[in-house]
C-alpha cells in the first residue's frame, strides 16, 4: 500500500485555491494526523495558473482529471449543477472518492448521486456544503446518531444575515444593505438564491434528510425570501421583544392524534424569535444551526459560513475522513468501505417515506401587521375573525398613525396551523377598514 493519498482538484477559484493554501500550510499536521503523505497531483482547471507548484498537473480536460490514474480522491469546487453532475459521476464511475461543497447539486441530484456511489463502493463527503467552517453534517450523521433529532432551525445562509443585521442596528434599508452587500462580497450581483432563501432551502435539504432519515427532497421546501422585509417591521419586532432573523427549519410533527398532520415541515422565511433566543445573538455573515433532539435537548453550532479558509476546511476535515478509510488497517480489503458512515446518516434501504408536509399545513405563530382606518369597532372586528378562526391573540400593538386617518395594528399570535390563518387573513383584508394588504411574518419561540 502506497503511503501517499493523492488528490485532484477541479476548479481553482476562491475555494479550491483555498484547498491548495491550507495543503500547503498545514502539510505536517496533515501527515501526523493520518499518518499518510497528501499530494495534490493534478488539478482540473480552464485557465493555466503560474502560481501552482509546477509538480501538480494543470489539465483543462476535467473529466480526464476526474478519472486519472494517479488520483485516489477528487475534490469537486466548481458550482453548479450541469457539468458538475457529469465530472462527479465519471470520478465516481472511475471508482474516486469524492469530495465537493455543491449544496445546489447534492440538494436536486444527491439521491441519485449516492446511489450510484454505494453501487461503485466508494463516498461522496460534502460537508463543505454546509454552513461553510461549521462541521454540522459530521455532528448531524455522527455526534447526534445515538439521538432522535425533533427540530432543527438554522440561520445558514451569511448574506441574509448580514442583511438583517445591519438593518436592524443601523436602521438601514433592505436595497442600501444589499449594494453593500454586493461590494463586500457577500452577494453575488444576482442575488436571487441568497435573499429568496434558495440557497439556504439548498441547505436545509440535506440538513433535514440526515436529521430524520429521509431521502433528499429540494423541490417540498417552502421557501420565503426577505426582499419584503421593512424597517418598520424589524423595529415593531425589537419593540415587542423580538428579532427577525432568515431561517430555515426542519420539524417533526406527530400530527396530534390526526395521522394526515404528520410528517415533516422543510421551511425557509423570515422569522420572529425572541431576543434572548440562542439564534437571536447570531449576527453578520455568520451561519448557526440550533438542534433539538432527545435525549440531549438544544445545542448550537455557531462560525463561519462561507470563505475561502472556512470553506477548505471543511473540504480537508472530508478529505482526512476519507484518508483514514484509505488508510484502514482493520480491513482485508482496502477497497472495502462499507463501515464509512452512510451519506445521509442512515443505511440507505432504512430510509423513511414520512410525507413532507403542505405550505398550508405548518403551524406556527404569527406577527400580523394591518392597516386600517381610525375608526370605532376596527380592533373589535380584527380581534373577532381571529377568534372564530380559532386564533389565540398573544399581544397586541396599536401604533401613531403614518397616514392621516390611517393606523397600524401589530399582533402576535399562538401557533396555528397555515390554512387557518390563510382564511382570516383573507376575511381580515375584506373588511371595508382595512386599507392595505396584511404583512404577515411567522413567529418561533425556539422552545
Amino acid at each position: 500500500m502506497s503511503n501517499s493519498i493523492k488528490l485532484a482538484i477541479l476548479g481553482l477559484g476562491t475555494v479550491g485555491t483555498g484547498v491548495v493554501d491550507l495543503i500547503n500550510d498545514n502539510l505536517d499536521e496533515l501527515k501526523r494526523r493520518s499518518g499518510r503523505d497528501i499530494i495534490i497531483t493534478e488539478v482540473g482547471t480552464r485557465r493555466h495558473r503560474d502560481d501552482i507548484d509546477p509538480n501538480i498537473v494543470q489539465n483543462s480536460d476535467l473529466m480526464a482529471t476526474a478519472a486519472s490514474d494517479d488520483v485516489d480522491i477528487v475534490i469537486e469546487v466548481i458550482g453548479g449543477t450541469t457539468l458538475a453532475k457529469d465530472l462527479i459521476m465519471h470520478a465516481i464511475k472511475n471508482g474516486k472518492h469524492v469530495v465537493t461543497a455543491n449544496k445546489a447539486l447534492l440538494a436536486e441530484h444527491g439521491n441519485e448521486i449516492f446511489a450510484f456511489a454505494e453501487e461503485h463502493n466508494v463516498h461522496v463527503a460534502y460537508e463543505a456544503a454546509v454552513a461553510g467552517g461549521i462541521p454540522i453534517i459530521k455532528v448531524m450523521r455522527e455526534a447526534l446518531a445515538a439521538n432522535k433529532v425533533e427540530w432543527l432551525a438554522g440561520i445558514i445562509n451569511g448574506t441574509g444575515n448580514f442583511i438583517m443585521t445591519e438593518m436592524r442596528d443601523k436602521g438601514r434599508s433592505f436595497d442600501d444593505v444589499l449594494s453593500e452587500a454586493q461590494e463586500l462580497g457577500y452577494a453575488e450581483a444576482d442575488p436571487t438564491f441568497d435573499v429568496e432563501g434558495i440557497d439556504a432551502a439548498h441547505k436545509l435539504a440535506l440538513l433535514a434528510s440526515i436529521a430524520f432519515g429521509t431521502p433528499l427532497q429540494f423541490d417540498k421546501v417552502y421557501c420565503e425570501g426577505i426582499t419584503g422585509i421593512t424597517l418598520q417591521d424589524v423595529n415593531y419586532a425589537e419593540e415587542l421583544g423580538y428579532r427577525i432573523k432568515h431561517l430555515g427549519f426542519a420539524v417533526r410533527r406527530d400530527g396530534a392524534g390526526n395521522d394526515s398532520d404528520a410528517g415533516i415541515e422543510l421551511r425557509v422565511h423570515p422569522t420572529l424569535i425572541p431576543q434572548d433566543a440562542l439564534l437571536a445573538s447570531v449576527n453578520g455573515v455568520k451561519n448557526a444551526v440550533l438542534v433539538n433532539s432527545h435525549p440531549l435537548g438544544q445545542t448550537l453550532y455557531c462560525g463561519d459560513g462561507a470563505g475561502a479558509g472556512a470553506t477548505a476546511s471543511a473540504v480537508m476535515a472530508d478529505v482526512m475522513d476519507l484518508v483514514r478509510v484509505l488508510g484502514s488497517k482493520n480491513s482485508a480489503d482496502q477497497n472495502n468501505h462499507g463501515h464509512h458512515v452512510p451519506h445521509l446518516a442512515f443505511i440507505p434501504d432504512q430510509l423513511s417515506d414520512t410525507p413532507i408536509l403542505r405550505a398550508e399545513q405548518m403551524t406556527t405563530g404569527y406577527y400580523l401587521r394591518v392597516h386600517a382606518y381610525d375608526s370605532p369597532g376596527v380592533l373589535a372586528d380584527i380581534t373577532r375573525i381571529l377568534s372564530d378562526s380559532g386564533i389565540n391573540i398573544d399581544a397586541i400593538l396599536q401604533k401613531p398613525a403614518h397616514k392621516v386617518g390611517q393606523v397600524p395594528i401589530i399582533i402576535l399570535t399562538l401557533p396555528v396551523v397555515e390554512s387557518q390563518m390563510n382564511l382570516a387573513i383573507k376575511e381580515i383584508e375584506e373588511l371595508d377598514t382595512i386599507t392595505d394588504k396584511v404583512v404577515r411574518i411567522r413567529l418561533d419561540e425556539l422552545a
